[in-house]
Parts: C-alpha cells; structure tokens; sequence
C-alpha cells in the first residue's frame, strides 16, 4: 500500500509537480487512509442526520398530549437511538482500524493507535471579508479576491493533509494564517456570521460556532492526529523509523498539550481537558513502548547485567500503559473513549507486566554465579530490581544459591504467565481486536514462550516452596516527554499583508477613511517632520504650513503619496517619495487613529443557521449619567457662530506657540467629540 496511488485521471490533473496541489496535500491519493477518513466523513453524515431526528422526536414528545401520539414518539425514538447506536459502533471500528495506520512494511510487532482527522464543512469567507475590508479598511474590497481564495484554497487543503512532515506543515501554516486572520477581521466586539462546523472524532457529533478558535483548536487536533499517524507509519523494523516514531508520538503529545492549555472552553469532546490528557499520556506511552522496541531491536543477548535492564525497560512500559488504563476508566472519558483503544491498553498493561518477569525469570534461572564474577555488581542490580527483596531472601545470598534462584525464578514465570493469560483473555473480549491477527499472534507466541519455560523447570515439589514474586521496579534509560509544536520554524506570509502592517490595521483600531491631502513645499519646508516605521506618522505639524490647511493632523499615518502606496514604506523612503514631487504639489493620503472605546459601538448580534444576520439598536457607550447630560449641553450649545470662533481661538492659540522640540503640544487640541459626531465618523460602519 501506497501513500499517493493516483487513481486513472485526464492528463491536465497530473500537474503535483508543477504545483497544481499544494505541497502536503493531494485530494486525489486513493490510500487505504485516504478511503477510511471517507468513510468517516460518510458516518459523520448519517450521525447528523440521526441526532437532527432524534432532537426532533424529543422536542414532539415534549409538546404532544394524544397518547397514540406519545406512544408513536416513543417507539420511533427508540429507533432512532438504536441506529444511533450503531452507527457510533460503526465510527469506533473506523477509530480502531489501526491496520490501515501501521507500517507497510510486515512487522511482528504490538499494533500502535493513531488517532483519526476531525472533518469539517466548506467555509465561505469572501463576502464577510470583502465586507469587513471596505467598511473596516476602506479600500476597494475586489482588490483582494485573490488574497481570499488563496485562504479558501489553504483551508479546503487542509482536509486532505499529506502523512507526512509535508502534512503537517501544511496545518501548522494555516493555523498561523489563522492568527493573521484573526487579527485583521475578528474584532472582540463583534461576531463575524462565519460558521464553523467540525465533527467530533470519536463520536462524530458536529460542533458549531462562529467563533474562530473552534477553528484554530480543530486544526490543532488535526496537527497532533497526523504525527500520531506518522508514528504509526514508522518503519519498527530499524532503528531510524524507531526514532522517528518515538519523536512523532513526542510532538503529538506537545501539540495535543498545547491545545489543553491554551483552548480551555473547547465545545467538542475529543478536545475537553479530561479527553486531552488520556491522549497525551497514551501518545507517551506509545513512545515509551518504541524505546523499549529500540533496546530490543538488535537482538537480547543472554547476558544478566541486559536482561536487568530489558525487564526494567519492559516493566516501565506495562506501568505507563496500566495508568493510562486507569485514566480511561475515570468518568467522563469512559462514556465517550472508544471500548477498543481501552482494551488495547489493557492488553498491553499485561503483556509488558509479563515480558518483564519473564526477562527476571531468565536472568535468575540461566545465570549462575560463577568465580571471578562481579558479585558486588550483580548484587547491586538485583537489589534495584525490586523495592524489596522476598522475605527471607538477600540478594547476595540468593545470588550464590542456585536453589534460591531457580525458586525465584519459577515464581517469576507463574506470575508472567498468569499476565500473559490475562492479555489475551482481553484480547478476546473485544471483537475489534480478535480480528487483528498481529496482535493474537505476539500474544499467543508470547504466552507459549514463558508457559514453556515454566514447564521445563517445574518439580513436583513447587507447590511446597511457593515464593511470592515482587513487583520489579520500573526504569528506562530514555524518559519519554512532550515537545512542544514549534511554529516559529514555519514560514508563513500574511495573505493580507497589502492592508498594512498589523500592529496597527488590525479589527482592534479604528481610523478615520483616508482623506486626500494636497499641499505644497514652501522652499522646501514641508512643515512637519516624520516618525514612526512602517506606517510613517505626521509629526511636529505647523498649524499654518500648507499640508495643515489642507486638513493633515499631527499624528495622521501616511498610506499613500502620489498614489504610492506608503503603508509598509520607512520614514527614509517616504522623504524620498515627498521630495521627488515637483512644483505641482504633493498629492498624500491620510487616517487619523480614532479612540478605540468611543469609536467601537457596543452590539449585540444574534446568528442562527438559515436565518439572516441582525443587530441591535446601536447604543452609545457612556458610563456616567452626569456626563451624558454635560456632553447633550454642549451640543445643544454649539452653533456654526461659535464652532467657528472656537476654531479661530485654537487658530490664534497655536501661532502664539509654535511646536519645537521639547516643548509640549498644546492641549486644545484634545476636544472632546461630541455625540454627533461620534455617529458620524462610524455611520459607514453599519
């Protein structure tokens, strides 16, 4: 099986190297993966459909009186959660189809469990951002069509990822492009009307919002289920894919980690913080069980210093798996966890517990202590073995007598058997499981290994001497841990980048349109000075230079000169370009940077699905009730004959004082806007 087996297609479509798909993405691969998230996204479907009928039923139920009516509810209720009930069945065999996951190449090894993408509904967002952009922006919203498709085309790649580092980097930089977007366009005071629907992965009920960290916390879950994936993937056979594999699990347990601690309110249950934390430990535990594949992949030699440590390395992976398991049996994840991932790990929980007293048994039995050995040595790594030695046992001298050791020994044995019986008696309860003939198989072989070394050493007499085998102490000489997603090592440009810098055109500021200034140079003298980078900022303004009669504030930030666009220039490249104007003037665009809680109208607005988006009456926001009946004073005051006297005062004021440097601004600039014009400067708004 292949990753990219293309199905027959007309010539034009064949174009992945000359870029007709996005690098880490091919909605055309046919792989048994590819087949299997179909399939899910088929479920997904008829869950929906199933819990629309379902609520419909209940609602009835809730309002009918007739009795024949009730009990037709009732019965056809019944139904409805009966295919429920299947079909969820049928979405936790998808979950446990770890077959498809694992390695192509024939491996006698413990199948791993990856977990399944969330799937998700087409998204629109050229009309909410062409809007956002000519009301917010005030610039010509067809501009940047391209822009958003380039966005629509990123997402829709997004669903059919690539398994592999190309995969993931196609998330991780639309999960960045996210954050840009969500800067420009989603101010918190508002919601956007862009619905968000996501499928839960283990229960495939759809979630929606128009928030858009529903977004960025299912492209996260998406991220830490293709490097579980890729862990699967791995090649177990060598000791690169071992490493791989372990640094896959690794930076899924990161991501998933990440996603717990920074989206805490997350609606959908595959990402809740109880879910989460069973995904992290059973990532790491994944990877903790390939450093013990690692240890044992070139072969154990017989020798009793390697077979302490491979029963101390077998007997960490059996403590990690049989916490996890006591994590999965907790309420509220062992309502939603699928049966089968919960009786793997029990499985597992065992089959290491027994691995590491069958490697204790064999380092008891087959060695003897011989003269000239380490005693001090083998001494020391029997005591670690166990937190306490049987009663009436020493290491030393359990060491020197070979009696002591085989009865050790064989005690060692009857309890790896009894824990190997007990994985597979697991293995069989579960259907999904019995049919995975990988994992019968290591379970049987290992069960018949260890039954046979215990019946080559039993007595008769072993019913008389029972010893009780200690728990053998856990150790590994490699501490699996997270690793935390590192986006920074991902190259992404802003699509909206054209908008301006973002620490200031972003949906948090507000700004006047732009307003054309056309000035002239007297000698030369522009009559104000430039500041800032990349917007440049009007500074130091003369009240009676040209560019001030023109209407140029102090403070304005230059977009444009000549038609040039200025947003993302220095205060270098903008003396240039007012320079290089001649005698006809210079023709400068401008915005003045309004305050944000005056500008910014507090509104409610309510969004349902199929239903037109409406908002409230807009209310001024004004604390205080003094305040409100000073500023309709003034306003009822206020004549053109007075706004203009006004004026001239400033006027005479600012001639009196001409700004230098070190000398304060004048302080009659700082009015405050009455009402109407705060409804002025935002009418475009709505």
């Amino acid at each position: 099986m292949t990753d990219a087996l293309l199905p027959a297609a007309p010539q034009p479509l064949e174009k992945e190297s000359d870029g007709y798909f996005r690098k880490g993405c091919n909605p055309l691969a046919q792989t048994g993966r590819s087949k299997l998230q179909n399939q899910r996204a088929a479920l997904n479907q008829q869950i929906l459909k199933a819990v629309r009928m379902r609520t419909g039923a209940e609602n009835l139920l809730k309002v009918a009186t007739n009795h024949k009516v009730r009990e037709q509810v009732r019965l056809e209720l019944s139904f409805v959660n009966s295919d429920l009930q299947m079909l969820k069945e049928e979405l936790e065999g998808l979950n446990i189809s770890v077959g498809v996951y694992q390695s192509t190449e024939e491996a006698f090894t413990v199948p791993l469990i990856p977990l399944g993408l969330k799937e998700t509904k087409d998204v629109d967002f050229s009309v909410v951002l062409k809007d956002f952009i000519l009301e917010h922006y005030s610039e010509d919203s067809y501009l940047y069509e391209d822009e958003i498709a380039d966005l629509m085309d990123l997402r829709q790649a997004c669903r059919t990822p690539s398994r592999d580092e190309a995969g993931v980097e196609l998330l991780m930089s639309y999960f960045i492009q996210l954050g840009f977007v969500e800067s420009r366009f989603f101010p918190p005071t508002r919601q956007m009307g862009i619905l968000f629907t996501w499928y839960d992965s283990l229960t495939g009920v759809p979630v929606s919002q128009q928030n858009l960290l529903l977004e960025k916390a299912s492209i996260l879950f998406n991220i830490g289920a293709l490097y579980t994936q890729i862990g699967t993937r791995c090649n177990r056979r060598t000791q690169a894919g071992l490493d791989g594999a372990v640094d896959a699990f690794q930076r899924a347990a990161g991501v998933l980690h990440h996603l717990k601690e920074t989206f805490t309110h997350t609606p959908s249950y595959d990402m809740s913080p109880a879910m989460l934390s069973v995904l992290v430990k059973m990532m790491l535990a994944q990877a903790q069980e390939n450093v013990f594949e690692k240890i044992c992949l070139p072969g154990i030699r017989n020798e009793f210093f390697v077979l302490v440590k491979v029963a101390q390395e077998a007997a960490k992976v059996g403590e990690v798996y049989r916490q996890l398991h006591t994590a999965m049996s907790q309420a509220p994840v062992k309502e939603n966890i699928p049966y089968s991932w919960a009786s793997l790990v029990c499985v597992k929980a065992h089959h290491y517990a027994a691995l590491a007293h069958y490697f204790a048994a064999t380092l008891l039995i087959d060695h003897q202590l011989k003269p000239g050995a380490d005693e001090d040595h083998q001494e020391k790594c029997l005591s670690q073995l166990y937190d306490h030695m049987p009663e009436g046992l020493t290491p030393l001298a359990t060491l020197k007598s070979g009696h002591q050791r085989r009865q050790l020994g064989k005690s060692h044995l009857r309890r790896a058997v009894a824990h190997h019986e007990e994985s597979v008696r697991e293995a069989s309860l579960c259907k999904k499981l019995r049919n995975i003939e990988v994992l019968q198989d290591v379970l049987s072989v290992a069960h018949e290994r260890s039954r046979l070394k215990y019946a080559q050493h039993q007595d008769d007499d072993d019913l008389l001497n029972l010893i009780d085998a200690p728990d053998i102490v856990s150790k590994t000489e490699q501490e699996v841990e997270i690793i935390l997603p590192q986006f920074s090592k991902v190259t992404a440009t802003d699509f909206f980048q054209k908008l301006g810098p973002l620490s200031v055109f972003s949906a948090n500021k507000r700004w006047t349109p732009p307003r054309s200034i056309h000035f002239t140079a007297e000698e030369g003298d522009l009559g104000f000075t430039l500041r800032g980078n990349s917007p440049v900022q009007v500074h130091f303004l003369d009240p009676h230079c040209s560019a001030a009669l023109a209407g140029a504030k102090e403070g304005d930030y230059i977009v444009s000169i000549q038609d040039v666009d200025c947003k993302w220039l220095t205060v270098s490249e903008v003396m240039k370009l007012l320079k290089a104007c001649g005698r006809d003037g210079v023709e400068m665009k401008v915005v003045s940077l309004l305050d944000f809680t005056s500008s910014m109208h507090n509104k409610c607005a309510t969004y349902s699905v199929g239903m037109q988006k409406t908002y409230s009456m807009i209310c001024l926001a004004i604390d205080d009730d003094d305040k409100t009946d000073k500023t309709k004073k003034i306003s009822k005051k206020l004549s053109f004959l007075s706004w203009g006297t006004d004026k001239n005062r400033v006027k005479s004021a600012s001639t009196l004082c001409l700004p230098s440097v070190g000398v304060a601004r004048p302080q009659v600039k700082k009015k405050l806007p009455s009402p109407f014009s705060l409804l002025n400067s935002d009418s475009s708004l709505y």
